[in-house]
């Protein structure tokens, strides 16, 4: 029973985890560190303007000159505080704002090998969660830090087929990071009032994907983007350390050798597909947009693996019954003058979480995306971005219950947003607005 439990506490706080930089429709993020934040991403896999395109497009490489550098600094601020209500069973406070401030920065490179073959190389994180509550809050029993990150090495190489169609393709190196803990209730009988136990764990592993791309561009001017991104497996294996364990637990752990077992999750970043135009409508004024699909159903099946001396390995797949998710998103570039570019965008992602269950781990629902920023032409070989973008995803309610371990909380989280702020540059032979 308490084994099962385990899981229970294991499965849900690893795969409903929150991203570390906010909610994206989901743990993807399409803001890193780039002027794309003040774009709300659109034009994402069609805009083809910095080396970050051999992320969102590789094929894009093609259209830019010479060799070029991009460097970009985010500072995330989130707004993700929980107010519990009638129902809830565990007494505590309110656990804070798990998320607060988060930096992240990234790096892209490319480099023309002649005409039509570019290679480029781009290091940034686009996936994964950090949060941590306050101790002693009424959802600790759920979780109390979740933590989940990927760094990606990515080595990517375009090829300009003709004047009009680019081809590309790239491999997605994932380094990831995983720490979770969660207190643990030694009072289950209610007998009497001992202070909670800990269970803690964390681990590092690598997982590989790729994507491919195609860019259309029928005149100058107009673009028309596509791009497949693989799934990617990071397999976790660590085994789990208790502390303050008092008796029934304590003893219950021990007869079923739990204490010592290696747990193992492999948790999967989904496959997701981008579609983006980008159009000129006249010589100062362009327009974007973007259709796009992830798949979090997959990411919602979380491989569970417990080994150890006995009983024999136990293995499953819990299936927490996520959606796919959906992404539209809209964006203007105008030409101030030949120094300067105002970006502004829009775009909205559906919820991965069906029929508004949301969980103390994953407070993210359908989020509204609001950008705004500008480009400076420092000079022909510097070009310089400053963005922001409101993130907002509502009011999202809570309603959890898993027995008498964890207890029941009931309420919510009352008008969560994420603020982002970037920077970043770009150098090289001809630096393109």
């Amino acid at each position: 029973m308490v084994s099962r439990t385990l899981f229970a506490i294991v499965a849900m706080a690893v795969a409903s985890l929150l991203p570390d930089f906010v909610q994206a429709g989901g743990l993807s993020l399409y803001e890193i560190a780039t002027s794309d934040v003040g774009l709300a991403s659109a034009g994402w896999a069609a805009r083809a303007q910095d080396p970050a395109t051999l992320l969102k497009n590789p094929a894009g490489m093609s259209l830019l000159e010479g060799n070029q550098f991009q460097g970009g600094a985010q500072l995330l601020h989130a707004s993700i505080g929980f107010s519990p209500g009638p129902g809830t069973s565990v007494s505590g406070n309110d656990g804070g704002n798990p998320i607060g401030t988060l930096p992240a920065l990234s790096l892209f490179y490319v480099h023309g090998l002649g005409q039509d073959v570019k290679v480029g190389l781009g290091l940034f994180s686009n996936f994964g969660l950090g949060m941590n509550y306050d101790s002693g809050w009424v959802g600790r029993y759920y979780a109390i830090n979740n933590t989940l990150l990927g760094l990606s090495v990515m080595p990517a190489l375009s090829y300009r087929i003709n004047e009009k169609l680019s081809i590309g393709v790239a491999a997605n190196v994932m380094a990831g990071y995983l720490d979770y803990s969660a207190a643990i209730n030694n009072n289950v009988l209610a007998i009497a009032n001992r202070p909670d136990g800990k269970m803690a764990m964390n681990d590092t592993t690598v997982g590989a994907g790729g994507n491919v791309g195609l860019l259309y561009e029928p005149r100058k001017g107009t673009r028309f983007g596509v791009t497949y991104y693989s799934q990617v497996k990071l397999d976790f294996g660590t085994t789990p350390t208790f502390t303050g364990l008092s008796n029934p637990v304590l003893s219950a752990l021990q007869n079923q050798g739990s204490l010592n077992k290696a747990l193992d999750l492999g948790v999967t970043v989904p496959q997701s597909v981008m579609v983006s135009s980008y159009h000129e409508l006249t010589d100062r004024w362009a327009m974007m947009l973007d259709f796009g699909w992830q798949d979090w159903s997959q990411f919602g099946k979380v491989e569970i693996g417990l080994t150890g001396s006995s009983p024999a390995t136990l293995t499953t797949t819990t299936n927490l019954d996520y959606q796919d998710t959906y992404h539209v998103a809209l964006g203007n570039r105008y030409r101030l003058n030949q120094a300067w570019l105002l970006n502004t965008g829009f775009a909205w992602d559906s919820s991965m979480i069906k029929n508004q269950n949301y969980t103390v781990s994953l407070p993210v629902g359908q989020i509204y995306r609001f950008g705004l920023g500008a480009e400076w032409q420092a000079s022909p070989k510097l070009n310089v971005a400053f963005s922001y973008e409101l993130a907002y995803g509502g009011d999202l309610p809570v309603n959890q219950n898993r027995g008498p371990l964890a207890g029941s909380v009931v309420g919510q989280f009352p008008g969560v947003y994420t603020n982002f702020f970037q920077v970043s540059f770009i150098w090289g032979s001809v630096a393109k607005g």
